[in-house]
């Protein structure tokens, strides 16, 4: 990671100081790396907690969503905490809620225990995730510093999400599932010391002078909780059904509320002044749009992989590995692109590519191969994503000051999360749907129902980049090239 504080200057003595920027990109990185780690690494230890608990269908539901809709449910007020009571101070204090919640999840002896505990490492989660971008914005000033920070962290945050199943797989085959979650133990602990001792803290001038929204914070963790529970039911029991709609109503209806007690707050947790930026309102839009496209991917692709072709969660894990490295590449050739190509421009070509790679894989059949079905357009659709997100990763956390850096990367951490959450729902309909047409659960039927998802995926990035014409030109290409 050197290279990405090469030739960097001190934000603080405007001389080099390449140590406490590695520091700040490594602390980040690993951060969000077990984030993400944790939305994917559970679904491959599903089946082995059910045993070794004795944990019933219903409840064993709720060992995932109790992570996801926590972790929705708390961003924006993580991401606020960030910027009133400073970016080291509340990094620690996630890293070390989801630390400590990995332990209790690890060691669980119920069902409640552990559902207990998964709630818990998402509120870590969602304090912990909006500050590792914080710290990377408010270390770097907006130019090519700051891209190669993002893009390190959109690599290693993504990497996670693509490298679930290989080492949730390793972990249960080889060990246990417990160890699912206290992997994250050694390597929490490890990371708080580190960041004790060298991250440099980081608080906006008037931070102490400022109170948090409570009216606005209680409103805004109810309504997108909320919502991400009532999608989350929308899976099992329909949108029609009153345990989705109720929920989605009151998330609703609570946002409301949220926005009228904003208008009129002194100091609102979501000055609504914010998007007005166009920057961070339409990077965000596209966000919510495409991310419906991007958490279904690896999905839909596990499924494919075991329900069809056979393979086992280790051999998964493994064949999803050169989407995982494609990610990567293209998250670090970002910033050297955007030296030659306008970042509105970037953005519609990874677009493209992305579309094009999800169009290729919709056609994929019972007899797929892995060199003939998967790697090609793998590498497509995931090298269009790596550029994707570090370009909107850029985008969202564009044009404000240090004072709301927090704020906008809870906003774009809620838009990637909300978004996730609904497109794994209405694409897991559009699967279910075509393949029931196709006669039922054989192999052929359920691959039909996997590349209509991939069809619908497609479909959704190329809706996302008709926002990209209301972005204003990106001041990064001219920053790169000066």
């Amino acid at each position: 990671m050197s290279h990405l504080t090469s030739g960097l200057d001190s934000p603080r003595t405007g001389r080099r100081s390449a140590g406490p920027a590695w520091v700040a990109v490594l602390a980040a990185c690993v951060g969000q790396f077990v984030v993400i780690l944790d939305v994917s690494v559970i679904n491959v230890a599903l089946p082995s907690i059910r045993s070794g608990l004795g944990i019933g269908e219903a409840s064993l539901q709720w060992v995932v969503n109790a992570y996801v809709i926590t972790f929705a449910g708390f961003l924006l007020l993580g991401g606020r905490f960030s910027d009133l009571f400073g970016r080291k101070k509340v990094f620690l204090l996630g890293l070390g809620v989801f630390t400590a919640a990995s332990l209790l999840g690890g060691l669980a002896q119920s069902p409640w225990m552990l559902i207990v505990a998964r709630a818990l490492q998402g509120i870590g989660a969602a304090v912990l995730s909006p500050a590792t971008l914080t710290i990377l914005t408010t270390t770097f000033p907006e130019g090519s510093g700051r891209v190669r920070a993002v893009a390190a962290w959109t690599a290693v945050g993504t990497g996670g999400g693509a490298a679930g199943g290989l080492i949730g797989g390793l972990l249960t085959d080889y060990l246990s599932w417990r160890w699912v979650l206290l992997i994250n133990v050694p390597l929490g602990l490890v990371v708080i010391v580190a960041s004790a001792v060298w991250l440099a803290e980081n608080r906006s001038g008037d931070a102490a002078t400022r109170r948090l929204d409570l009216p606005g914070a209680v409103l805004a963790t109810l309504g997108v909780g909320s919502l991400a529970f009532g999608i989350s039911q929308s899976e099992t029991h329909g949108w029609s059904s009153a345990r989705s709609f109720v929920p989605l109503l009151a998330g609703v209806v609570a946002l409301l509320a949220f926005i009228a007690v904003e208008r009129r707050a002194r100091e609102p947790l979501t000055p609504l002044g914010i998007f007005r930026v166009r920057t961070v309102s339409v990077a965000n839009v596209i966000t919510v749009i495409s991310g419906m496209a991007f958490y279904a991917m690896w999905y839909f692709l596990s499924l494919y992989m075991q329900n069809v072709l056979g393979y086992s969660a280790v051999e998964t894990g493994l064949a999803l590995l050169p989407h995982t490295a494609s990610i990567i590449l293209s998250a670090q050739f970002a910033p050297r692109i955007m030296r030659l190509v306008e970042g509105r421009v970037l953005l519609a070509l990874a677009g493209l590519l992305t579309a094009a790679g999800f169009f290729w894989q919709s056609v994929m059949g019972a007899d797929g191969t892995f060199l003939g079905t998967l790697l090609g357009p793998g590498i497509a659709f995931s090298f269009g994503a790596g550029l994707m997100m570090t370009l909107l990763a850029v985008f969202a956390t564009s044009g404000v000051g240090p004072s709301e850096s927090g704020l906008v990367a809870g906003l774009a951490n809620t838009s990637r999360t909300m978004g996730g959450a609904l497109g794994l729902s209405v694409l897991a309909s559009v699967a279910a749907s075509r393949t029931a047409g196709a006669g039922g659960g054989g192999p052929e039927a359920l691959a039909e129902g996997y590349g209509r998802a991939f069809l619908v995926s497609g479909v959704i990035i190329v809706v996302s980049m008709l926002a990209i014409v209301f972005l204003p030109k990106s001041r990064q290409a001219s920053q790169e090239v000066s």
